[in-house]
């Protein structure tokens, strides 16, 4: 079994320094593709580095399987990482990389020819077994280094930003071939760490989105853990719905008029808005924030859902849909809305955004989200 238990995991690198990671519970179940997401600095490859081995654990326990492995050397826990340089060695051929580790480990040379074979075809590699590293493009040299991990046949493989060093173009085919490869071996765990929201939101089967900073010693590594709809639709605090969408969702300052079953009302920029959260632990008059994501915003003068008037400032056309920058009042951020690319708008104009009580969010004045009434996909 490959299920892997961080409990109330810390690290902090010297006496005096800031905690690295505190107190993170996380599990990734068997045959799990997990992906670990959050700015920079959060811990997120730390965390991975733990797993692997190469770092030492502060406090609390990692467990892979049913075996903890706080002491156990990385060569005896039945993990292979791939590193965001591909590290590969120039005078060797893509077989020769590929069979490195085996042979190192003493490993029978049939057998690691079959391994490197059955590696280089789920690959597509075959054609490039003979060929040096100079002679490859980067995705090519990527999948070596891939292809050097799953000769090991681990119980977890372990991805540190493998697509960062990547043009877009390729970033693209080879995510939809790490997505093939998780498919592929299916009894193989994955953790896979990035910065990057698009490749958390099309890998993973699970998120683990980390804090940052000052959040880290206050509320613990740990955000929000679920599947990426999840995180998507019941963001559980306002750096989670902050991060997790492209562009992140729109918070506006608002005031709480009452809360009844099922929905709260809110005060906006002189309109009273609905909102399908529970609110009920807040007393009226409690200033609060609204969000609602730019998808979830239509532009009519009549329709369902409450009306907000609000003038644009600017568009950004992408071909497929278009961004509207929108003033809703003075004092207000301004408010980004997605709509479709052909829509023709002019700077200027007075337009009224139409927002469904469903598709809003609420916040408290401590960042923690009011609980959706409503369920959506996850």
């Amino acid at each position: 079994m490959s299920r892997i238990d961080f409990r109330n995991v810390c690290k902090r690198y010297a006496p005096g320094l800031p905690l690295t990671i505190n107190n993170a519970n996380i599990q990734i179940d068997h045959g799990e593709f997990c992906v670990f997401v959050g700015p920079s600095g959060c811990g997120k490859s730390t965390l991975l580095r733990m797993v692997a081995g190469l770092e030492d654990i502060t406090s609390g326990e990692l467990l892979i399987g049913e075996q903890r492995v706080n002491d156990l050397p990385p060569a005896k826990r039945g993990v292979a990482m791939v590193f965001q340089s591909y590290a590969l060695y120039p005078h060797m051929t893509v077989a020769e990389n590929m069979a490195f580790g085996l042979r190192v480990l003493g490993s029978d040379k049939a057998a690691i020819e079959r391994k490197v074979k059955a590696a280089a075809e789920i690959l597509q590699l075959t054609p490039l077994l003979d060929r040096l590293p100079k002679a490859l493009s980067g995705g090519q040299r990527q999948r070596v280094a891939i292809g050097r991990a799953i000769v090991k046949e681990p119980k977890v493989f372990l991805f540190d930003e493998p697509l960062s060093n990547l043009d877009a173009a390729l970033r693209v085919q080879t995510r939809l071939e790490i997505a093939k490869l998780h498919h592929d071996l299916g009894s193989a765990s994955m953790i896979y760490v990035t910065h990057d929201q698009v490749e958390a939101m099309t890998l993973a089967d699970k998120i683990v989105l980390l804090h940052t900073g000052a959040l880290i010693e206050e509320r613990g590594s740990v955000a929000q853990i679920g599947s990426p709809m999840a995180l998507y639709h019941r963001p559980q605090s306002v750096f989670v719905a902050e991060f997790i969408g492209s562009p992140k969702m729109n918070l506006l300052p608002a005031r709480l008029v009452g809360a009844e079953a099922g929905h709260a009302v809110v005060e906006l920029a002189g309109q009273r808005l609905s909102v399908a959260v529970d609110a009920s632990h807040l007393a009226p008059g409690a200033e609060v924030r609204l969000g609602v994501r730019p998808e979830h915003m239509a532009i009519a003068d009549q329709g369902a859902g409450h009306g907000l008037p609000a003038s644009l400032l600017h568009v950004e056309r992408l071909g497929d849909a278009s961004l509207l920058y929108l003033n809703v009042g003075a004092g207000l951020p301004t408010l980004t809305t997605r709509v479709e690319g052909s829509a023709v708008t002019a700077v200027g104009a007075r337009l009224t955004l139409r927002l469904l009580p469903e598709q809003l969010h609420l916040f408290d004045a401590t960042g923690q989200a009011c609980r959706r009434t409503v369920e959506l996909p996850t």
